[in-house]
């Protein structure tokens, strides 16, 4: 099972400066890269502190000129967003500047705040049906003197200016939940990203279940890899386990009240939550957490992800966002490289 990294800059703090923020963004993709690391994984988001990556090819580029092998990719871009021709070139300028060191994620978004924000009146469906038409879109433009006359977008024969270092495509990864979205993606030729979020392990085995379902429905199609997203977390010894704990479900609390999108946003921090509004949210009290997030010491970190490996998981992606602070994220991330990652090391040829 491969190892990769799911990072944004993020801030709640408006002293801090966005500048300070890219150094240390800089800095946990080379401590990864350094490590092993499969990619490094940035996703979209507009208009908030809690997640701030507003073009990921941007922060991708900023990425390539500081690192050497490792991949990066967009986790993910929100397809109802952009226009194929957009992202298509846009995206290869990424393979290339990167050196063909790009995967590409898709989706069709989540945050209701970002919808109503640059697409009054986009709901979740009609966001899935654009990233189903996005997909061949893009391919096509690759390919070059591509027409569209689709249901969301149209245009004349157009070739996608410069067109990526990798052939035929960079990689393109489907965020999956639902049995159609994963059958979409299998039926594409797409590799698939998933994430429980926090709903524990009985999803994790769903979602696996959910995979092999759409892969067993088109026996023609080599099956694609699949990626498990989580927050994980490394202890150094129980009472460090416990502070991670009540930080994750403080930043899970946050999490949902940005997914209701009911409370007031001031220059892209929300308003705090009231006691009342965390106890509204049982799903993210610490014993659950403790439960349904990858947390604590070294042993039972690697227990965890040998049941994903032995699920079928292909690569793990390590979900760092969590409020804390950068030197917390940079020792958790080392304690996983020092005292997790060697459990999965391949053994050397002739050893026993």
């Amino acid at each position: 099972m491969k190892f990769s990294l799911f990072v944004h800059m993020e801030r709640s703090d408006l002293a801090k400066p966005h500048s300070e923020l890219v150094g240390e963004l800089e800095e946990l993709v080379v401590q990864a890269e350094e490590a092993g690391f499969e990619t490094a994984w940035i996703g979209e988001h507009h208009g908030m502190e809690f997640t701030i990556s507003p073009n990921p090819f941007i922060n991708i580029a900023w990425l390539a000129a500081k690192t050497r092998r490792i991949r990066l990719g967009t986790g993910t871009i929100v397809a109802p967003f952009w226009h194929p021709i957009k992202l298509a070139g846009e995206a290869a300028m990424a393979d290339v500047i990167s050196g063909g060191r790009l995967d590409i994620g898709i989706a069709r978004g989540a945050y209701a705040y970002e919808y109503q924000r640059l697409f009054p009146g986009l709901e979740a469906w009609g966001a899935g049906q654009r990233m189903r038409e996005m997909v061949p879109a893009i391919r096509g433009l690759w390919d070059g003197d591509f027409e569209l006359s689709g249901e969301f977008w149209s245009f004349p024969s157009t070739t996608s200016s410069p067109k990526p270092l990798q052939k035929p495509y960079p990689p393109i990864w489907v965020a999956a939940r639902d049995p159609n979205s994963h059958d979409f993606a299998v039926a594409s030729k797409c590799n698939v990203q998933v994430t429980p979020l926090a709903s524990g392990d009985g999803e994790v085995a769903s979602l696996m279940e959910r995979f092999n379902t759409a892969c067993a429905a088109h026996p023609d199609i080599a099956r694609p890899e699949i990626m498990l997203l989580m927050h994980t977390f490394v202890a150094e010894d129980a009472a460090d386990a416990d502070r991670l704990v009540q930080d994750l479900s403080q930043f899970y609390c946050q999490f949902g009240a940005w997914f209701q999108n009911k409370k007031p946003v001031r220059q892209g921090i929300l308003e705090p939550l009231s006691e009342a509004e965390i106890a509204a949210m049982p799903q993210y009290a610490p014993d659950k957490i403790r439960q349904n997030l990858v947390i604590g010491e070294a042993d039972e970190v690697i227990a965890r992800l040998k049941a994903y490996e032995a699920l079928g998981y292909d690569q793990y992606s390590i979900w760092i966002d969590s409020g804390l602070s950068h030197e917390r994220k940079k020792k958790s991330l080392q304690l996983f490289i020092d005292r997790v990652m060697p459990a999965f090391a391949e053994p050397k040829a002739g050893s026993r």
